[in-house]
């Protein structure tokens, strides 16, 4: 016999069936309005010829690396490995270490319990590379950029950023209540005139990438600084394609431009010189990496560093300060491939850095290239729109410290057998 409670519940499910019913067939509508929403704009990319595959590493980073669907070892000329450190045995060696005594990862953010005395090592080793006061670990650059310019910035300043910075930059301007210009790539002219006109806020900030990721240029941080000084302004740099290899000692753009006591903020990455793994930074006066501790979003709420992270790029920069010698490797190598590669006919964008933007415009011929060159056993990737402005597709070859003389005639050798195959050089 059915228990009073039992019966109560079979009326009340009863009763409510029918609601249910519609509830469900609502969400499902609303499901498949959504795919369709999202399968018409998978498709204007892929007829756009701007689909991003994602191809399948089989093997360490490196100069020659391993390629699913590839047979044999492929030539790597599209990572961020400029130092070719990130399979180094002391930068792996390193990791093991730091993953045996401290752990995979702190479980926590750095203010609750994440803080152990290998992170605060390698905070106190960026300031003194980049001589500065202090620094600050954030688990990416996209973060630390994220981090800085709400926690810096009020309402009662003024924020001056190049046009062509990171997206990172971008997206981290948009979050602070400053008031937002925007100057021409490079453009002193204009950024003079934006600095006069915000004469009437309490505070400027100009921002700028040290190098450029998309082209290979370089910011003109002398003339920045001269007017950062004339009208009372601060210089903010993101330095993730400079940290390592620019520079007599691979310090950054500061350094090669003789301006590092005059930039005041330096944000990089130890994802692609040092050590190829992942983590971003501050480095800056220490008041305010005092105030990032305390307010900076993506640093509170974002877990540690992990140990074995942190080791790797400990060793990687230990590297770098015992010697200059990898960095230096990098001109000689990067004026190898250029040089070639424009007495063959190509446009190479950019100037003297090892990205090395080789120039094709459309978005389809620059995905084809690409394609074609990994059956030669080169990987390289097309870069189009939304990375880069819409006309301005290539293909961006970087140099590493990893690759041989050899390596870069094979690549250069590629390059012009397919170029000819599409019609880009005669």
């Amino acid at each position: 016999m059915m228990s009073l409670s039992a019966m109560l519940s079979r009326c009340f499910y009863a009763a409510r069936a029918p609601a249910w019913g519609r509830s469900l067939t609502r969400a499902r509508s609303a499901l498949a309005q959504l795919n369709a929403l999202l399968e018409a704009e998978l498709e204007s990319i892929r007829g756009a010829g701007t689909w991003k595959n994602e191809r399948v590493i089989t093997s360490k980073q490196g100069a020659h690396i391993s390629v699913q669907g590839s047979s044999g070892a492929i030539l790597n000329f599209c990572a961020n490995n400029y130092l070719g450190l990130s399979s180094h045995p002391e930068v792996i060696q390193s990791g093991i270490e730091a993953l045996d005594q401290y752990g995979a990862g702190l479980s926590s953010v750095r203010f609750i319990c994440g803080t152990q005395n290998l992170h605060k090592n390698l905070e106190a080793k960026l300031a003194k590379f980049h001589q500065r006061e202090d620094a600050i670990l954030y688990a990416s650059c996209f973060d630390a950029n994220a981090g800085i310019f709400e926690v810096l910035l009020t309402p009662e300043d003024a924020i001056l950023s190049d046009e062509l910075n990171h997206a990172s930059i971008i997206d981290g301007v948009r979050l602070c209540k400053a008031t937002k210009y925007r100057f021409r790539h490079l453009d002193l002219s204009d950024l003079e005139a934006k600095l006069k006109e915000t004469q009437k806020h309490r505070m400027r900030l100009i921002v700028t990438d040290g190098v450029f990721s998309m082209d290979g240029d370089v910011a003109p941080l002398k003339e920045i600084c001269d007017l950062s000084e004339k009208y009372n302004a601060l210089v903010f740099i993101d330095e993730c394609h400079a940290t390592g290899f620019i520079g007599p000692n691979g310090r950054g753009t500061d350094e090669l431009l003789g301006v590092m006591d005059r930039v005041h903020i330096v944000n990089s990455t130890l994802g692609k010189a040092l050590g190829g793994a992942a983590g971003g930074y501050t480095a800056g006066p220490k008041a305010l990496i005092a105030l990032l501790r305390q307010r900076s979003r993506p640093y509170l709420f974002s877990n540690t560093l992990p140990p074995p992270v942190v080791g790797c790029a400990s060793k990687a920069l230990d590297l770098l300060m015992d010697s200059n010698i990898i960095a230096q490797t990098m001109t000689s190598k990067t004026k190898r491939f250029r040089s070639q590669m424009t007495a063959a006919g190509f446009t190479i964008g950019g100037m003297d850095h090892p990205i090395c933007p080789v120039m094709l415009g459309d978005a389809r011929l620059a995905s084809s290239i690409a394609e074609d060159m990994l059956k030669r056993g080169i990987y390289v990737i097309g870069f189009s729109y939304p990375v880069v402005p819409k006309g301005k597709a290539r293909i961006r070859v970087q140099i590493s410290a990893a690759h041989s003389d050899e390596d870069i005639d094979r690549c250069v050798e590629a390059f012009v057998e397919i170029g000819r195959k599409h019609k880009v050089i005669s």
